[in-house]
């Protein structure tokens, strides 16, 4: 029989928010020093935790309504586990201040601790550390085919309408023999795709002291020799950071590397991007120019805020004609809302609510037109697809993705078929194509 020291933790957890998110609450229960046993209901759970987003108002309301559904339903058990709470929404108001609105819970965890999260957690049960810990230890939550892995924390930049910084602070890259250990650790566990982000993942490196700054091109050539690893993709690149040598490093290595750039441009008018504080203000254009000279056939995903202040008819619809013209892969618009606390909150001629949804629903119109387009054209084709997970209620049918799709953000590749499972890389016929999504057939 196993020590009650050694007995998995039954734990609920709930990441909202991006993927930096979850690996953090994926580093945490990895970390804890002891067996973890995932459970579908807080009542079978001795610890519940929910790691919040802080990054704009709608996200903070999810937080607290999950956090107050949580509260709601643990006082109706005999026996309470553990309430944790940690993540963005903990940094931007602090715990003094969230412990007087939300007296249910038991642990916040900010986000200046995260190191220190599992030794509070482990505090706050009563439980000991296991001496077989492990700094890159995590609990997968995205299943056998894929893995996001964060290589660094805080960012360096100051976008006016962004409140990350004030969150998570400044930059601070983790270290090359760091990350690798934990991809080591992610691809013995059978994990075939690496998904690397950060605020600014070009940033990487930038921060480091002393003698020369090692560069994201020998971290990415360094990630691509490990065995096991058949795709790496780069998310959330600033233009600034889309440079000749990281392009032409990436044409160099090919597979693992993937062609596909997240690169968040947020608007094409100069004056617009100046305003809002943005590394970067000169014509996107140039930048679309220089990928595709080095990668001719990259996936490219971009985003764009509508509705900013100051935004005028005439910049919108410079902005609809950019999209037009670039073609993107894959894009996501945010129809501007002020944050507290931002200097973009502060300016004066806002956009009527109304008109900013309307021009962000426009410009997914274009999208939609525009991908629906590049997709029709690959049906007919074989193309590679990672079994992400089963099609929930429908039996037979799994999601996966083809190699310019990233997971969570993009679209979907349907399959079905024999040796469809998660986990495998097939050559599938792709049969049908929709707006944002692919079917195709191992």
């Amino acid at each position: 029989m196993p020590s009650a020291s050694r007995r998995p933790l039954p734990v609920w957890a709930l990441s909202l928010g991006c993927p930096k998110n979850r690996v953090d609450s994926e580093r945490l229960l990895g970390s804890l020093g002891f067996p973890v046993k995932p459970v579908p209901h807080m009542g079978r759970s001795r610890l519940v935790f929910i790691n919040t987003c802080g990054f704009i108002e709608p996200a903070v309301r999810e937080s607290i309504r999950a956090v107050l559904d949580a509260a709601r339903h643990l006082e109706k058990l005999r026996r309470r586990p553990l309430l944790a709470v940690a993540g963005c929404m903990v940094g931007r108001y602090g715990v003094a201040e969230l412990a007087k609105e939300l007296p249910e819970v038991d642990l916040w965890l900010s986000t200046e601790e995260l190191e220190r999260w599992p030794a509070l957690v482990r505090a706050a049960l009563g439980l000991a550390a296991a001496p077989e810990t492990r700094p890159e230890g995590r609990l997968l939550s995205t299943g056998p085919s894929y893995a996001w892995l964060k290589v660094g924390e805080g960012c360096r930049h100051r976008c006016a309408f962004c409140t990350i910084p004030s969150i998570r602070g400044p930059l601070r890259s983790t270290p090359m023999e760091t990350l690798l250990a934990e991809a080591r650790s992610l691809l013995a566990q059978g994990v075939r795709e690496l998904d690397l982000v950060a605020q600014d993942v070009s940033a990487w490196g930038s921060d480091f002291k002393g003698g020369e700054r090692p560069q994201l091109t020998e971290l990415i050539t360094a990630l691509a020799g490990l065995d096991g690893l058949t795709w790496l993709r780069l998310l959330y690149l600033y233009p600034t950071g889309v440079t000749e040598g990281l392009l032409r490093r990436m044409a160099e290595l090919g597979p693992p590397v993937l062609p596909y750039l997240d690169i968040p441009f947020q608007h094409v008018a100069p004056k617009l991007l100046r305003s809002m504080g943005r590394p970067f203000a000169g014509d996107p254009r140039r930048v679309l120019e220089r990928v595709r000279a080095y990668l001719p056939d990259a996936a490219i995903r971009t985003t764009f805020i509508v509705g900013y202040p100051g935004e005028t008819e005439a910049q919108f619809a410079e902005l609809c004609r950019f999209v037009e013209e670039a073609r993107f892969t894959h894009l996501g618009v945010f129809a501007y809302q002020a944050e507290e606390g931002t200097p973009a909150a502060e300016l004066p001629d806002e956009v009527p609510v109304p008109v900013r949804e309307e021009r962000r629903a426009q410009l997914m119109e274009i999208q939609a037109g525009i991908s629906a387009d590049i997709l029709a054209q690959f049906v007919g084709s074989r193309l590679p697809v990672l079994v992400d997970a089963p099609a929930p209620d429908w039996p037979g049918l799994h999601r996966g993705r083809t190699w310019f799709q990233a997971p969570e953000v993009d679209g979907t590749t349907w399959v079905s078929g024999p040796g469809v499972s998660p986990g495998a890389l097939l050559e599938c016929d792709m049969v049908e194509s929709s707006d944002y999504d692919l079917s195709a057939l191992a």
